[in-house]
């Protein structure tokens, strides 16, 4: 019987130590003390989809037309041509995206505002 109520302070006491938390843990309750989260209406979620979807296109087109154009200068040969047009659809797909965070952190901000 004295090994039952061993066992079973043991289990309780367990429960009680709460556990360590690790370092993400840690950080993301700092964040949230820092910067609260902000809860999104369905609008507001609509809103930077639309963003979003906006932003994609504008990517898939600068994307078709560029590799249209490395197409074009892979046929005719122009080697030079060719890492010119790859480096600029890196750089147009970077910026396109860079232009497309910075839209939807002013929307998110406005949403937090206002």
């Amino acid at each position: 019987m004295f090994a039952k109520a061993t066992a079973w302070q043991a289990s309780k006491n367990r429960s009680r130590i709460t556990r360590m938390k690790s370092a993400y843990e840690l950080a993301m309750e700092r964040l949230e003390k820092n910067s609260p989260s902000v809860a999104l209406t369905e609008d507001q979620k609509k809103e930077i989809a639309e963003v979003d979807s906006v932003c994609r296109a504008k990517t898939a087109e600068k994307e078709l037309f560029l590799k249209d154009q490395i197409r074009k200068a892979q046929v005719a040969g122009k080697f030079k041509e060719v890492e010119l047009l790859e480096k600029q659809l890196s750089s147009e797909t970077r910026r396109l995206q860079e232009e497309c965070e910075v839209k939807k952190e002013k929307l998110r901000a406005s949403f937090a505002s206002g």
